[in-house]
């Protein structure tokens, strides 16, 4: 079994790359939203919350009166009616203790340098993990019924509903510890993995880069980082390198002991392999997983290495620094969205595929569920919070009118609008395994795009945005399996002792250097940038599903292209299915197979193919 979900920590974290896609000056000054989480609780000295906080510590301790050590007994009951009611107020419970913290994630998300937001959450975590750790044994006592015992009362009836939760719960069953042990590691998380987490963020937060003797945080020198002018991205890069250099002995810290930390409970539970436990939550077989990162290797010198190359020869350079990356190119008009552009791009893009998509994004900007402007202290990069199915999800966004902060924005509407079909499933089987949740975001992305391409008929700026999309694609399916793989050596090198800072780094870089190929030149600074990946420690091995949902999705733009009508039917069919269906299930009706090695090549080919229309592009003007 593994340990109960973490509320409040945001399920979907994008974080922003070193230097994105195309750039230009930021729009002129504009009011941009932000949310309105009255729909959770009106304020932190909010009544309703303490109310609320007081019922789940009573409601659970009941429900661990009521059902502990009872349910084999209910499960005698072929009709599971006792079972039955047993899940539901499980349910319900669910729901209250991730409406508490989803909220106080949230407000801690708005401002992580705020001493009196930390405690709030902090104190509402600890509260949370205490009431539900009355909760600990329902789970563990389902996977201790002997196999088939469940059978009859989930074949048919209300208890059908739960099937597929029950099951994967199931599955966990052969990495279950006894009641005493798992309700150890469930307290000691606010002490171990949980305060980790905590110190990376405000220590995130409080960074201050020296750039030109103005003082910047993380947005703001990320964003300088995407200039079109080599020697602000140039300045940018090395205050960030030596701003990360600076306190690269806390952040190893937090590495080493995290990594330990999970490897005793790796241990401890009997997972063999470093990234098996996200396997098993990500409901993904690991030779699955496997293909993925062989086929995306094996594709680096067709991808990364022979556009960096082109790249590298628009620029009239050998060699590209490492903060030309993805810098914009040159001699094309620096473009910049307001608000109410991305907005409408977003939303015109999702409507001509579907209104029904359209109508669900609208509601985000009409009813306040997107924060957009950058703040000191606020939450970096951008993530969709989905809360609970009886409220709706939230955005989080630093808006800065770049043409990828668009991108951003389908990224993350896209999981909003997943979020919401999929909230009527009830709070057990609305959440989705993280492979399977980028794909309405990389979807929305795509929708977008394409859009915009369509409008453009210039050369110049179709390089420009072919060349964008490109690195985005190459961010999202490269870069992010050459994390898995960094993520990997590390935890794997851990095993045998505490590694340097110094060890990470040529880690890093030996991982870096291969996946982005001989035409990026990375400078000493660059050593330091896995420091701010904020994926590494609150999700370890999470950034293969990016990978996974880019290439998913590249498929099902190839189906939809080949035969669109009814396309968008069962494309939100799968979204509405939440947590209900197995990634084979939910890719059946489109044709499609991620197991079938082959699988793999049809996303990357797509890559591959603009790739093949960019280098087309040579010489025209």
């Amino acid at each position: 079994m593994l340990p109960m979900r973490s509320f409040g920590l945001p399920d979907i974290l994008r974080a922003a790359p070193p230097a994105a896609a195309a750039s230009g000056a930021a729009p002129a000054p504009e009011t941009l939203p932000e949310w309105n989480l009255g729909d959770l609780y009106a304020s932190m000295e909010d009544p309703a919350f303490a109310r609320d906080l007081a019922q789940a510590a009573s409601e659970a301790k009941a429900f661990n009166t009521a059902y502990k050590g009872r349910l084999e007994m209910l499960a005698r009951d072929e009709s599971g009616a006792g079972l039955l009611e047993a899940v539901r107020r499980y349910e319900a419970l669910e729901e209250l203790l991730g409406r508490i913290m989803s909220y106080a994630g949230l407000v801690y998300a708005g401002d992580t340098s705020d001493p009196l937001r930390g405690k709030f959450h902090g104190d509402a975590q600890e509260k949370i993990t205490s009431a539900s750790s009355d909760l600990l044994f329902f789970e563990l006592e389902l996977n201790r019924l002997a196999d088939g015992a469940l059978d009859k009362p989930m074949a048919a009836g209300p208890l059908a509903h739960y099937r597929p939760w029950i099951e994967d719960i199931r599955k966990g069953k052969p990495y279950q510890l006894d009641d005493r042990l798992e309700q150890l590691f469930h307290e000691k998380s606010v002490t171990a993995f949980g305060a980790w987490n905590r110190l990376f963020d405000e220590t995130i937060a409080a960074l201050r880069f020296s750039v030109d003797g103005e003082k910047l945080s993380l947005e703001p020198v990320l964003n300088l980082m995407q200039s079109d002018k080599e020697e602000i991205r140039e300045k940018a890069a090395n205050a960030f390198g030596a701003g990360l250099k600076e306190n690269l002995r806390t952040f190893a810290l937090i590495s080493n002991t995290l990594a330990k930390d999970k490897e005793i409970s790796d241990r401890w539970r009997g997972f063999k392999d470093v990234a098996d436990a996200r396997h098993l939550a990500n409901r993904v077989e690991r030779e699955v997983v496997d293909a993925l990162v062989e086929a995306v290797h094996a594709a680096y010198p067709r991808l990364s290495h022979r556009y960096y190359k082109l790249k590298a020869k628009w620029f009239g350079k050998p060699k590209l620094k490492h903060w030309d990356r993805n810098a914009p190119l040159p001699n094309v008009p620096a473009k910049t969205y307001r608000w109410g552009e991305a907005r409408d791009t977003v939303l015109d893009a999702y409507g001509a595929f579907s209104p029904k998509m359209a109508g669900i994004a609208k509601r985000f900007f009409d009813e306040r569920w997107i924060d957009a402007p950058v703040r000191p202290g606020k939450a970096p990069g951008a993530f969709a919070h989905p809360t609970v199915p009886s409220a709706h999800p939230y955005v989080l966004l630093n808006y800065q009118g770049k043409p990828r902060d668009v991108m951003t924005l389908a990224h993350e509407l896209g999981h909003g609008v997943h979020q919401v079909l999929a909230g009527p499933n009830g709070a057990l089987m609305a959440p989705t395994p993280l492979t399977l949740a980028e794909t309405a975001s990389v979807f929305g992305e795509m929708l977008t795009f394409r859009a915009l391409l369509e409008q453009t008929s210039a050369v110049s700026e179709r390089r420009a945005m072919l060349a964008a999309k490109v690195e985005d694609m190459l961010n999202t399916v490269v870069r992010q399996i050459a994390f898995y793989s960094f993520e990997r050596a590390v935890h794997l090198e851990r095993r045998n002792g505490e590694l340097t800072a110094d060890q990470i780094c040529a880690l890093w870089m030996r991982e870096q250097s291969e996946s982005l190929g001989p035409s990026i030149e990375l400078g000493q600074d660059y050593e330091a940038y896995w420091a701010y990946i904020p994926h590494f420690v609150h999700s370890p091995f999470y950034v293969y599903a990016y990978a996974f949902g880019d290439c998913l999705v590249n498929s099902l733009y190839g189906v939809y292209q080949g035969a669109q009508e009814g396309f968008a039917e069962r494309y939100l069919a799968m979204l509405s299915a939440g947590g209900t269906k197995h990634h084979a299930e939910l890719l059946a009706p489109f044709g499609l197979d991620a197991r079938d090695p082959a699988f793999w090549q049809i996303g990357l080919s797509m890559i591959e193919a603009m790739i093949i229309e960019l280098e087309g592009l040579e010489g025209k003007a």
